[in-house]
Order: structure tokens, then C-alpha cells, then sequence
């Protein structure tokens, strides 16, 4: 890369690499380091297009090319994710939150719209994606939320700052050997949900890059929920929910067969918006 380029001589030349390396979208990857890098939106970076980059620009936009070559997530690059229309900031300790999860939330949102200061759960927290957009669509809510890896919490705890926020809380718990008392009106989660089986399928930017103990239960997948199914009847009011995210495949069915069996109520498998079964929700 020479030493002094302008916005658009950038995104030429990286387009052009990119696709070399047999990316998908090309441009939108430069697009997306660019933004990070400027603090411009897509529209400011084509409208400043001719404004040249200085040389400390250059050095960290070098840096971040060479990483994404290697298949590093461009959120990891950045620390930034956007999720439910507000920019996450994240690490490798953390999850990197998807469009699924967002439709969790949506899910969540929609069962207590009726509730006055609904008390929820959040198991697994990682960044705080989904307790904190429930904390900020609810102002009114009453939300703990929980994970087993200190980090995550420094990480969740940097967002709700960032939010200004004072309705939730994070706390280190390991949701396998202690929970909660409750009572709660809701229970979410993202949990481990890919069997240790088949993370070797999984794309080598997942497995190289996010934090395989919230990715895996070393095991069949299955783990967390099997607890979530003994433990949320306790915890939970009557007539409240728990509202999960699930893998692919037939993974879905095998978790809706773990409440069916428990006997909770209006066990659904809901889709995202690409038609998959990926949330769960159960009544007790």
C-alpha cells in the first residue's frame, strides 16, 4: 500500500485484494474497517472520498487488513458490533451478537409488553447484547444478568456504561452449579449450544476466533438446556417464560423435546428471518 492514499484509492485497492483472497464481499469489507477507522458512515466515507488518510491512519488500517486475512472477524478488529441498531463494544472474550438474537429480543420484548417492571434473567450474558437492548426498550425492567467468565462481565459492564443504564446488574455466576432465587418474570439465554462433534465443522472465523466455552458444552449441545428445563420452573412465575436461542439442523427438536418432556406449556420453535427454527420458547 503506498504511503499516502486518499478514501476511494483505498477502497479500490482493497476491493481488488479482497476479492483476491476469495472474499465474498470485498468492498464491503474495506467499507467496514474504513468506518471503524474514520468514525464516517457509509455515506460520508463516498462523500469524502478524496480526503487522504495520514500515516498513523494507514499503519492501524494495514494492521487490520493482514488480521482479516487471516479470517479474524471484523468485529474483533473494530471491537464493534452493531446489534438491535445500537454499536456493542466486544473482544474475543465475548460472542460476536447475530441477527438470531436479535429476534430473541424481539420475542422477549413481546411477551412482556404487558408486565409492569418485568424482572428478567439474562444467563450467559457474554457483551450484554441482549439484556442490555431489553434494559433500554424497558426502562421500567428489573433485569439480572449472569455469566461464568469474569471478562465477559468487564466487557458487559463497559457497555452498560456506555449506555447509562441502571436497571441491570452483571454478576459472575456458573449457571450450571448455582442460579438465582428469583422470582422472575422472564428467562433468556444464549447458551453453548454447538455439540463438541461439530465444532470441527464449524467456519474456521468461529472456531479460530470466538471464545469456544460459549460456543460448546463439551458434550451434545444439549447440556444448558437440559438445566434450564429443571431449574426455570422454580425460578419463573406461573404463566411466565423462557425464551432460548438453538443451533441448526435437528438440534432445535431435540431441545423442544427436553421441555416437552417436563410438561411445560406452548412449546414453540419460532423462526428467524431466514425461515430456520432458532428460538425456543417454553411457558411454566
Amino acid at each position: 500500500m503506498p504511503e499516502l492514499w486518499c478514501i476511494i484509492d483505498i477502497i479500490k485497492w482493497a476491493e481488488s485484494y479482497f476479492k483476491n483472497k476469495n472474499f465474498e464481499n470485498p468492498r464491503a469489507e474495506i467499507e467496514w474497517l474504513l468506518r471503524s477507522l474514520l468514525g464516517y458512515s457509509r455515506l460520508e466515507l463516498y462523500l469524502k472520498f478524496e480526503e487522504p488518510l495520514s500515516k498513523s491512519q494507514l499503519k492501524v488500517l494495514r494492521d487490520w487488513v493482514k488480521r482479516r486475512i487471516n479470517k479474524e472477524p471484523l468485529q474483533y478488529i473494530t471491537k464493534s458490533c452493531d446489534f438491535y441498531g445500537r454499536e456493542f463494544f466486544i473482544t474475543q472474550d465475548v460472542l460476536i451478537p447475530r441477527p438470531e438474537t436479535e429476534r430473541l429480543v424481539d420475542i422477549a420484548l413481546e411477551k412482556i409488553k404487558d408486565i409492569k417492571k418485568p424482572v428478567i434473567l439474562d444467563i450467559g450474558t457474554g457483551s450484554g447484547c441482549i439484556g442490555l437492548t431489553l434494559a433500554i426498550e424497558r426502562p421500567d425492567s428489573i433485569i439480572s444478568a449472569v455469566d461464568n467468565c469474569q471478562l465477559a462481565i468487564k466487557i458487559a459492564e463497559i457497555n452498560k456504561s456506555k449506555f447509562l443504564l441502571s436497571n441491570i446488574n452483571f454478576s459472575k455466576i456458573d449457571i450450571l452449579n448455582e442460579y438465582p432465587s428469583g422470582p422472575y418474570d422472564l428467562i433468556v439465554s444464549n447458551p453453548p449450544y454447538i455439540s463438541k462433534k461439530e465444532m470441527s465443522q464449524i467456519m474456521a472465523d468461529v472456531k479460530n476466533f470466538e471464545p469456544k466455552n460459549a460456543l460448546t458444552d463439551q458434550s451434545d449441545g444439549l447440556t444448558f438446556y437440559r438445566y434450564f428445563s429443571k431449574i426455570s420452573k422454580s425460578i419463573l412465575k406461573s404463566g411466565s417464560y423462557i425464551i432460548t436461542e438453538v443451533g441448526r439442523g435437528k438440534h432445535p427438536h431435540a431441545v423442544k423435546s427436553i421441555f416437552d418432556s417436563l410438561q411445560y406449556l406452548n412449546v414453540e420453535l419460532i423462526k428467524d428471518y431466514n425461515g430456520d427454527n432458532r428460538i425456543l420458547i417454553a411457558k411454566v
